[in-house]
């Protein structure tokens, strides 16, 4: 692995228990995030993802290409354009740099509607661990 070096897509589809469900296991009971009415009155068109959702998502894709052992030592993200239920999100990722031990990867992710997150994350990669 080396610099410039491109990570395969990772294809994740937005579904109403997706953003429910990452809400209720981040301790997020903000109604954006789990009630179409209440979310839709607040100018919303639905309910939409929180960015700890999106972290774990990102988390995983970094996790499901270096590895389980490889580990997430900064994530620095952004949100842009919300993951609403229907949709589809599209995680990719370069590496920027690779020193055999540490590699930083640049992440997008973009959805129908634009780009979701944007961000870098540092992570330690076990010999032998980057596919």
């Amino acid at each position: 692995m080396k610099a410039g070096d491109e990570l395969p897509p990772l294809e994740i589809g937005i579904t109403r228990t997706l953003i429910v469900a990452g809400a209720l296991a981040s301790r997020d009971y903000q109604d954006v995030h789990h009630d179409p009415e209440l979310a839709r009155r607040k100018g919303s068109p639905d309910i939409f993802m929180n960015i700890l959702t999106t972290n774990g998502l990102v988390g995983r894709y970094l996790t499901d290409h270096f590895g389980p052992t490889a580990v997430l030592r900064k994530v620095a993200i952004r949100l842009g354009a919300p993951n609403y239920p229907g949709d589809t999100m599209v995680l990719r990722g370069t590496v920027e740099e690779f020193d055999g031990a540490t590699a930083v990867v640049r992440v997008t992710g973009d959805n129908g509607i634009g780009r979701h997150v944007t961000g870098t994350v540092t992570l330690t990669v076990p010999p032998g661990g980057a596919r």
